[in-house]
């Protein structure tokens, strides 16, 4: 079964809003606006996640940012949806349009040391290259690098490059921008959740760490 979309697009009238709340605006401000700002801002980006999760299941588990105290937080409408443990897909909403973000990031103690051996391996390691070689060009890759690969890698490994990152953020914004004013947006989303589900299943599987088993 089909199920209708929640989302129709974020109205002009957001991008108005938002404007009202660049710089640094001030408590009166930010109070005045904040109905508006549920209502037109974020109240969509629910919706948008809402859809995402009835076209795919594994969408289901996330989370709507509300806004807080600092300035950032009211100009820019972030969401995240996780995948794994500190792997996820990312949303956010501003004036620039709507950026999608598959990440990789904020990671537990031994996620690291796991995503280098992963890069390190003969079997893993040219399986992530092959992914981020495919990825669309207009994606940008980043994340926390290190100068140079850890002491114990040779310096000529052939993925020296990728045995420096401590993190990996793979992002685009959705275009055309006015995409974000219509019900099209969730076909954006979606189909750049698939341009990088091979590189987020890779992450799931090879750098969250296994759960322990519970004493029987």
């Amino acid at each position: 079964m089909v199920m209708p979309r929640r989302f129709t697009g974020w109205p002009v009238q957001a991008f108005d809003l938002l404007r009202k709340l660049e710089g640094v605006p001030s408590a009166a401000v930010r109070e005045q606006c904040r109905g508006d700002r549920e209502r037109l801002v974020r109240a969509p980006m629910r919706a948008l996640l809402a859809d995402l999760a009835d076209a795919d299941p594994r969408y289901a588990d996330s989370t709507v940012w509300h806004f807080a105290e600092e300035p950032f937080w009211w100009q820019h409408q972030g969401a995240v949806v996780r995948l794994a443990r500190n792997v996820e897909l990312g949303l956010r909403f501003d004036l620039d349009g709507l950026r999608v973000r598959g990440a990789w990031h904020y990671p537990d103690p031994g996620q690291v040391r796991r995503f280098r051996a992963a890069v390190a391996d003969d079997d893993s390691g040219p399986q992530l290259v092959k992914i981020l070689s495919v990825l669309p060009a207009d994606y940008a890759v980043s994340g926390e690098v290190t100068r140079r690969a850890p002491r114990e890698f040779p310096p000529e490994h052939p993925r020296s490059d990728l045995l420096r990152y401590g993190s990996l953020t793979v992002k685009r914004w959705v275009h055309p921008v006015d995409a974000v004013h219509t019900k099209d947006a969730v076909e954006h989303v979606l189909a750049m959740a698939g341009e990088l589900d091979d590189l987020l299943t890779w992450l799931a599987h090879n750098v969250v760490l296994p759960t322990p088993r519970a004493a029987g």
